[in-house]
């Protein structure tokens, strides 16, 4: 899933993704399989309707801090946490996108993996910063595609 995000990302944007119909082909055509490309595509439409309806049961609010319930814990390493915490502080991110990215990070069905790696969770970040159509300046940038970690999908860049 997460090298179809990565090719979404790098091949149209935000505001001229196809339709999912037309994306599907468009995947299938250039050789990803429909397991995959159905999952990466469900992730997408939740991307879309939290992006549309933003809502949440009490509205995040900038320099308030965030503690991760017991789920959350489990599912987001330390690394990943400190991540999202250094993207905020830096101003790349706000308290609503912070909270868009951990949704969209619970949200990746992994049953042999439980907890997402930093490499993962980068694409996660990513992907909402593209959706949201924010400013990604020459660090963040950097930083997001860095690929020291093993399990790092690859960047064509």
């Amino acid at each position: 899933m997460f090298d179809i995000l990565v090719y979404v990302f790098e091949n149209y944007l935000p505001e001229a993704c196809p339709e999912p119909g037309a994306l599907a082909r468009k995947l299938s055509a250039v050789g990803f399989e429909e397991e995959e490309i159905s999952a990466a595509l469900h992730w997408l439409a939740g991307l879309d309707e939290l992006q549309q309806r933003q809502h949440f049961h009490r509205q995040p609010q900038a320099g308030t801090q965030r503690f991760f319930d017991s789920v959350e814990l489990a599912r987001l390493p330390a690394d990943c946490r400190g991540y999202l915490a250094s993207l905020e502080q830096a101003g790349a991110i706000d308290a609503e996108t912070r909270e868009m990215i951990v949704e969209r990070a619970m949200a990746v069905e992994s049953p042999d993996n439980p907890t997402v790696s930093l490499a993962k969770f980068k694409v996660i970040v990513l992907m909402v910063m593209w959706r949201r159509e924010l400013s990604l300046d020459n660090l963040v940038f950097a930083d997001l595609l860095d690929e020291d970690d093993e399990d790092n999908p690859p960047l064509m860049h």
